[in-house]
């Protein structure tokens, strides 16, 4: 029930955009808006997300992850209440829309990246790998329950999306209280400068591989939000499939994400090595899907197998970089570097859409080669600046504390 409670967060937090994503047409006829503006209700939620995520990050630092965790919660569900209520009964609600996605944006920044870091400071070694293993699949799983679940809401009103928002919320608001137990005695956090000197310490030592790790992260939730918004638009515009048929589509790429993600932190451990191997063979595979999609993107079935090849590369990569950045600081900075790398994540997701739409405009093919291209520099970069450190070798004081700083 504890592993159930951790992993219920980081599914709210994945809920906020992939279950949007089937309704976005719809909001789109009915509001008589722009492709541009429709993109907006994502990107304003994460970059609300990618501001805040580091903030909380350190008051959880500072306080405990679980008194972050639970008003994060509450402000999320009430961002989708106001959301509603707007579409409901305002006779121009787009901006209240905005309004309440960016409240919801503000209560994600405390959801999976504090969950991450409450996992570090609950589990170790193997299992610590494991239980991000199945954050992540979490993750994954609820990328693929958010499109059936928004198709078959869209299916009542299209509003009634935002409706479903605090009604989850309550499911993981109760585990968290009941089921998550943190140490009632904490060290004392350190005085504010020495927090600072310790994390600029932290990059200094580590912060060339961490910026890639950060990039990677970034990169693999660009290339799905992408990829997600433009299948999105084709299979109503070109092929004129929607409701739940849709959703059931758009949960195909997911759900080979979530169970490769899951499959890779139950099998990595804490062996670095293969960490590294398996987050350049993850971008290997998108840059090759990539590239075969920009031949296929007129024929569905075809474009749908190509497709799943990159969600295995993201499978293969995110485990791996959260079991790397959770480990690389000690449990007193903890949830400010695992939150920096969740804010860059939700960078790249608020950046996605937006993007694709301009690519979808200029080329489709240009768009697919773009994007195989990115993948492919930031393989690179993890083969060459990524620097595992081999089990087995040095002392085991060395060992065990491989990518762990505790510096005060």
């Amino acid at each position: 029930m504890l592993i159930a409670a951790i992993g219920s967060i980081p599914l709210i937090m994945t809920l906020g955009n992939s279950m949007l994503i089937p309704i976005l047409p719809q909001m789109k006829s009915e509001l008589k808006l722009t492709q541009m503006q429709v993109s907006l209700t994502i990107t304003v939620f994460s970059i609300a997300a990618a501001i805040f995520i580091p903030i909380l990050g350190y008051l959880s630092d500072r306080f405990s992850r679980k008194i972050i965790i639970l008003p994060a919660l509450i402000l999320y569900g009430l961002g989708g209440i106001l959301a509603g209520i707007a579409s409901s009964s305002f006779p121009h609600p787009y901006a209240w829309i905005l309004v309440g996605r960016t409240f919801q944006g503000i209560g994600a920044a405390g959801t999976a990246p504090i969950a991450m870091a409450l996992t570090g400071d609950l589990f170790k070694g193997g299992e610590e790998s494991r239980v991000l293993g199945i954050v992540e699949a979490s993750n994954g799983m609820g990328k693929v329950m958010s499109p059936i679940l928004g198709s078959l809401l869209g299916l009542v009103v299209w509003y009634s999306v935002f409706y479903a928002f605090p009604a989850i919320c309550l499911v993981s608001i109760l585990l968290t209280w009941i089921f998550i137990k943190e140490k009632r005695h904490r060290q004392a956090p350190p005085p504010f400068p020495n927090y600072i000197r310790g994390l600029l310490f932290v990059f200094k030592k580590e912060g060339r591989w961490l910026l890639v790790a950060y990039l990677a992260g970034a990169t693999c939730l660009f290339t799905l939000f992408g990829i997600l918004f433009y299948l999105s638009d084709i299979l109503e515009k070109q092929y004129k499939i929607d409701g739940v048929i849709k959703g059931l589509i758009l949960a195909i790429p997911l759900l080979v994400m979530g169970t490769s993600s899951y499959i890779t932190g139950a099998k990595i451990g804490k062996n670095q090595v293969t960490m590294k191997r398996m987050i350049v063979l993850g971008f290997t595979l998108m840059t090759i899907s990539y590239v075969f999609l920009s031949f296929f993107n007129e024929k569905l079935i075809p474009f749908l197998f190509i497709l799943v090849l990159s969600s295995i590369g993201t499978g293969f990569v995110l485990p791996c970089l959260n079991s790397l950045i959770t480990g690389s600081v000690g449990k007193e900075k903890r949830g400010f570097v695992t939150s920096l790398y969740g804010s860059v994540r939700f960078i790249g997701v608020a950046i996605g859409p937006p993007i694709f739409t301009r690519l979808m405009e200029w080329s489709q093919t240009g768009m697919f080669l773009t994007i195989a291209a990115l993948t492919f520099v930031v393989g690179f970069l993890s083969l060459t600046l990524i620097h595992a450190q081999k089990s087995g070798g040095g002392s085991k004081e060395k060992q065990k504390q491989a990518f762990r700083y505790n510096y005060v």
